[in-house]
């Protein structure tokens, strides 16, 4: 019966670590802060306290639920670990979210309920893939670019033709800088702008006759 019990117990936590895995997979692939170790890790862990909060409590007639309580408050920590606020935009709030979620998924496999995990790990999954497909194909997702204007007109005239453009898009662009090189002028500002927001500065800053460069800002 212990043997049985043990093995019961086994097949949860492989579990527990396969769900975290597929989750953290998905994260790996996009190159976000909490990947496969991380997102096994919690999940496996979430698992684990539950499973010895239910088998503490059934040895010593003690609140079975005493240990798993703490795993919320516990897992906040890791959460906010990976939101980080850079140049006044808040990144890693979907990372976090997923950290939150995985823990609770963890807690389902030990405390028995495999089907209810594997159901809230496929929407997860739904989540994250499809509609991040979503949001990158109607430009619902932004991200900070940096934006390099190269001319040989006067500095102050790039800027103010710049500054016009970005009105129009109506976007909000910070962090702006001129400078000179060799016999050009430079221009260089950052802004939180989604995909059709980008292609549209590029095509209107093709009027100013200007070489436009354009990259992710570096944290």
């Amino acid at each position: 019966m212990l043997h049985d019990l043990n093995s019961y117990i086994l097949l949860r936590l492989l579990l527990a670590t396969f769900l975290g895995g597929v989750i953290g997979l998905e994260r790996q692939l996009r190159h976000k802060p909490a990947g496969i170790r991380t997102n096994m890790l919690i999940c496996f862990g979430a698992a684990l306290f539950t499973i010895i909060s239910y088998v503490m409590a059934g040895e010593v007639t003690g609140d079975h639920t005493r240990i798993a309580a703490q795993i919320i408050p516990g897992i906040g920590f890791i959460g906010a670990g990976v939101v980080i606020r850079e140049r006044g935009a808040v990144m890693g709030i979907t990372s976090a979210a997923t950290i939150f979620v995985m823990a609770s998924i963890g807690m389902a496999v030990g405390a028995g309920m495999l089907g209810t995990a594997i159901f809230a790990t496929l929407l997860v999954l739904v989540a994250l893939v499809v509609l991040g497909i979503a949001e990158d194909r109607f430009g619902l997702h932004t991200q900070m670019m940096t934006f390099q204007l190269t001319s040989s007109v006067a500095p102050s005239d790039l800027l103010m033709a710049a500054h016009k453009i970005v009105e129009e898009v109506r976007i909000s662009a910070r962090h702006w800088q001129t400078r000179k090189v060799d016999d050009a002028m430079v221009v260089d500002f950052e802004a939180e702008v989604s995909y059709p927001q980008e292609r549209e500065l590029l095509t209107k800053f093709g009027t100013l006759h200007a070489k436009v460069e354009v990259r992710p800002s570096q944290p």
